[in-house]
Formats: C-alpha cells, structure tokens, sequence
C-alpha cells in the first residue's frame, strides 16, 4: 500500500519503526516480565512527537491525520502490545481536551505532549465495563465544585497517572444523559489507587482500581458541558477503536513474520516446514486478511478525517482486525510447535497481549450489535 502513502506518513512510519526496533524491541521481554511501567520509553516517545501527531498544529500537534497515528501504533506494537497501549493514552487524552476542554484544560496539552504529565480515562466500574450508561459514580454539586465518589476499574496507567478523566454522574437522571467527565488530580486527598491488576498480558500499564471518597473537584474542572459526557465518550470511542485496531494490527504483522522466520529454519522430515502446505495455507490465510484488516483500518481512518460518520466502519474494523488477529497469532503458535509454549519466544507474549484487543473499547459483541444496527438503519 506504499503508493498510496504521502511522503510525510512514510517518513512519519520510518521514524516510528526505527524508535521500535532499536528501543522498544530490546526492552519488551523485560517490561513483559517485571510488569513495571517504563518511564523512559514514555518520555522518548513524547521526545520523538509522536504524542501530538494528529493534534493540529494550533494546539502544539504536527496536525497530521489519523491514518498517520494509526501507522505508527501499528509500528509500536508490532514490537510490544504494551508500549502500543501506552502510546494511545496521551494521544487520546490530548484530542479529547483539545475538543472539548477549557482554556485551562487545553493550557495542560503541551506538558501533556512532553511526557511531563501521565494522564489516564477512567470509565468501566467494577460492576458496569459495557453498560457504560449504567454506572453508579457520582459527582454531587456543592457549592463551587462537585463531591466526587465512587470506584473505577480497569484504569489503564492507573497506578503512575498524574491526571485522571473521571466519568461520573452529576444529576440523579438515570441512563447516559446524566454524566459528566471531570479531570481531577490523580495524587490529591481522597484519591486512592487500589493494587496493581495481575494480568494474562499487557504487561507494565500499572493497571488498577481508582477510589474516589469525597474528593472535591472545583467547577472548572468539568470537561465539556455538563451531563453531555456519555455522547462525547461515545465520538471518541470510534477514534479510538482505530488505533485499537491498529494495535492488534502491529501484533499480527509480527506473529506472521516470527512464524515465516521460523518455519525457514526449522526442519521435520528432512525439509523446512515452510515447504510443508499445511504450515503454507495458514501463512497465506495471515497474509490476506492482515492486508484486508490494514484497508478496513485506513478506509475508516480516511473517512474519520473527511468529518463522515464512522461508527459502522469504526467497528468493522475494530471486529475484524481483533477476531483475525487473535486467530492468526494462535496460528503462529501452532507453527512454533512446542517452542511457541515457551517465553523464549516472541510468539508468547503476543498470545497473551493480543487476547485484550477483543475485549476493550467495547467488546467484540458490542461492535456487533453497533453494525447490525447502522446496517438497519441503512437498509430501512
């Protein structure tokens, strides 16, 4: 698909690629192993830009497009799932203060883009991870501010995060138009980080619990209107969806070339078992649908940035690239035989970092139900 990149998103995915090979690569077992959050390749990545490259060039960004972004995640995870993760939380964070946020909000992006703050989304609660409209944190209006408590899991850097969008309910209206989103400092009385989550994969994202009892938030500090967050979460969701997808992009692209490398050297029977058709087929199948999941992605990617309604292809992408990923990285174990078992291998720590992709930013069955209805809407 070369040709029909411009020269700055293949100078953008160079760039991105060589960041990967040489300082990502090295580091992703131990990362993987001690499940720590590595400060440093944070701050590289805020030192390269990669933070601010969809965000326009007003607001500090390199005002580049999402098939940019979407590029470089697949660069990043191509070499860790978990530092991939990690990229998309910045950027995220910067464009939705970007949109939606003050004066004072936005006057945090550029530290934000530097690496000098860690910012985290705080959403799914112990008891409602989909059924976003039905969580039970409140934000209860006091005069100047809000009385904020409640619990929020599954806080993705969680445990170093500096500042925290906390979605919250500020009127007793039940359902989705009653939240609000409220960016709260992560370290100040009241806030309490519950103990690190022990994961199957995703290694070094500090992922925990955040408690919030009786923490005063000031007025200001709501992002967006009041009540209006639930709609706001739900545009960003097809944003992100895109860069998840892309993610489990990189870690097919690299379960393919680990079982091609693989297969060349190993030898049964005498032969290679890259002569063997059985092993070939499932070669072939990875080939074809890793190619058709990167067209999914960048079509919705080119229509997100056209201003069209992406829903529907937000989620083509996202299920598709998801299921085929987990299946083909499966696939790739297969082909290391007993060695893919082992974590002497690659190919283990992208079975167990890619099994997430199915199950956050809405879960596959969600994305389900979001085509199925945008296609009744478009058949009626």
């Amino acid at each position: 698909m070369d040709q029909f990149y411009t020269e700055d998103q293949k100078a953008l995915r160079e760039t991105a690629r060589r960041f990967a090979e040489r300082e990502v690569l090295p580091r992703a077992a131990a990362i993987d192993k001690d499940d720590v959050f590595d400060r440093t390749l944070y701050e590289r990545m805020a030192e390269l830009g990669l933070y601010g490259i969809s965000l326009a060039e007003d607001a500090g960004g390199a005002g580049l497009d999402t098939v940019s972004v979407c590029l470089v995640m697949e660069e990043i995870a191509r070499c860790s799932g978990a530092i991939g993760n990690v990229f998309a939380i910045p950027v995220e964070a910067a464009l939705f203060l970007n949109q939606h946020g003050n004066d004072s909000q936005k006057a945090l992006i550029p530290d934000l883009l530097a690496g000098r703050i860690v910012p985290a989304t705080a959403v799914s609660e112990p008891d409602h991870g989909s059924d976003v409209a039905s969580m039970t944190s409140t934000a209860t209006p006091v005069e100047g501010g809000y009385i904020l408590n409640g619990t929020k899991a599954w806080v993705t850097l969680g445990g170093v995060c500096d500042k925290v969008m906390v979605f919250a309910r500020t009127a007793k209206d039940a359902g989705h138009k009653s939240i609000s989103c409220l960016l709260v400092d992560a370290n100040q009385p009241g806030v309490v980080r519950g103990k690190l989550e022990e994961l199957l994969g995703m290694h070094g994202l500090e992922d925990c619990q955040l408690v919030f009892q009786d923490v005063f938030v000031p007025r200001d500090a709501v992002v967006g209107p009041e009540n209006q967050a639930f709609k706001m979460a739900m545009g960003n969701f097809n944003f992100s969806r895109l860069m998840m997808s892309s993610m489990a992009l990189g870690m097919a692209q690299a379960a393919m070339e680990d079982a091609v490398a693989y297969a060349r050297t190993r030898k049964q029977f005498g032969s290679p078992i890259m002569s063997f058709q059985a092993v070939q087929f499932m070669i072939a199948d990875m080939s074809t649908d890793i190619a058709a999941a990167r067209m999914l992605i960048h079509h919705a990617a080119r229509m997100h940035d056209a201003g069209m309604s992406i829903a529907k292809e937000a989620a083509h992408a996202k299920l598709f690239t998801t299921d085929m990923a987990m299946k083909h990285v499966s696939n790739a174990l297969q082909i290391h035989g007993g060695n893919g078992y082992s974590r002497e291998y690659r190919i283990e720590r992208l079975f167990r970092d890619v099994r997430l992709a199915q199950i956050y930013e809405g879960t596959n069955q969600i994305q389900r139900m979001i085509i199925a209805r945008q296609v009744e809407k478009e058949l009626a």
